[in-house]
């Protein structure tokens, strides 16, 4: 463990060093102090925060009333507003969700709908020639048009988070896997992994990501009576060589119960075009993008724009998505666990898409819960 913590109690802990964990450090430096974040990896932000379409979503898919729904269509306001503050590169640049065929345009309603009881902003439906005018190589019958929907630098963001926490005197520790959390008179006893040394946090802050699960666990939850265990969803990247026939996010329309969002394309701020995620559930983490999936990428994308050549389509990356395990779509856990008899307990389990874009809200909302136990 590095040399960071050198106090046997502090006020807050949080649990990883993830977008949300560096977003709640941040938020939470402007009024606590003696806050530590432990981070297992060797720098901030290694796992699903970096390995993503940095896509600034704008709240269409997610049911209404809804923590993701809530803070999706909150954090995009707060998203954007803090890229502008804070000179973070970031772009507007509008998404299509696409039709090909008259039950996919059925869709494209519902989704309207959906947007627009989550409070989305400017949506607005495009036909045949308006898709044509906006964008000449899609391939489609209709679409619903988010004028909305960005990209950012999510390791610029993430930086910033961090150097906003750092010099408010947040204490970072990197390599410091938690492997003990145990509940007493103070607070929690916390130990880690591979060091002798423990403390007490008045407050904790379980923003694991991946290991989420694991973290409540630890606690003393038993994750899988109270419906907090994940699943691993491995999603693959492919990045295409040539220049990009498209000049904004182009999705088709999403899978049932949002298993995935279809072999959709985004930018990146440099204007290279990469499709995916897909979504392949797995047991144990692996960031390999198979080859043999150019062909399904290709036919996918193939569907939505026209013109695109195979053998342009190259592996690029891979992430991992922290779903909780279960049927249908599984909303974000943020959870003061008071009622387990664990106050002072804050667990974020679950926070996949659109987290990155909710980041700034979830922090809000965690702060919310560390006043209602430090005030």
């Amino acid at each position: 463990m590095n040399s960071l913590i050198k106090m046997e109690e502090v006020n807050i802990t949080i649990i990883g060093a993830g977008v949300v964990g560096l977003a709640i450090a941040a938020e939470l430096s402007k009024k606590y102090d003696e806050i530590v974040v432990l981070e297992k990896h060797d720098k901030f932000g290694k796992e699903t925060s970096s390995r993503n379409s940095e896509v600034i979503h704008s709240g269409i898919y997610y049911p209404q009333g809804s923590l993701k729904a809530k803070l999706c269509v909150e954090g995009a306001v707060l998203l954007y507003a803090y890229c502008e503050e804070h000179s973070i590169p970031h772009s507007r640049l509008g998404k299509l969700i696409v039709a090909t065929d008259e039950n996919e345009k059925r869709h494209l309603v519902e989704l309207y709908n959906t947007g627009i009881q989550n409070g989305t902003q400017s949506l607005a439906f495009f036909n045949r020639n308006e898709i044509t005018r906006a964008e000449p190589n899609v391939n489609a019958i209709a679409a619903l048009f988010s004028p909305n929907t960005g990209i950012v630098d999510s390791h610029a963001l993430m930086k910033s988070f961090y150097n906003t926490a750092t010099a408010s005197g947040v204490l970072f520790s990197f390599d410091s896997e938690v492997n003990f959390i145990k509940k007493n008179k103070n607070g929690y006893l916390i130990g880690i992994k591979n060091d002798d040394y423990k403390f007490v946090s008045k407050v904790v802050i379980n923003s694991a990501g991946l290991y989420s699960d694991h973290i409540a666990e630890l606690a003393g939850i038993d994750i899988d009576s109270v419906g907090y265990r994940l699943r691993y969803c491995k999603g693959s990247y492919f990045s295409y060589a040539k220049k990009s026939p498209i000049k904004m996010l182009v999705y088709p329309v999403p899978h049932k119960d949002l298993a995935g969002l279809g072999t959709h394309a985004t930018l990146d701020l440099g204007g290279r075009l990469r499709f995916g995620p897909d979504a392949e559930f797995i047991d144990t983490l692996n960031y390999k993008v198979d080859i043999n999936k150019r062909d399904i990428f290709y036919e996918g994308a193939s569907k939505i724009i026209n013109g695109l050549e195979k053998q342009a389509f190259i592996p690029d990356m891979a992430g991992i998505r922290p779903k909780i395990k279960g049927d249908g779509v599984k909303d974000f856990v943020i959870k003061h666990e008071d009622d387990k008899g664990l106050k002072g307990l804050i667990n974020l389990i679950g926070i996949e898409s659109p987290g990155l874009t909710a980041s700034l809200a979830i922090a809000k909302e965690a702060k919310d819960i560390v006043d209602s136990v430090l005030t």
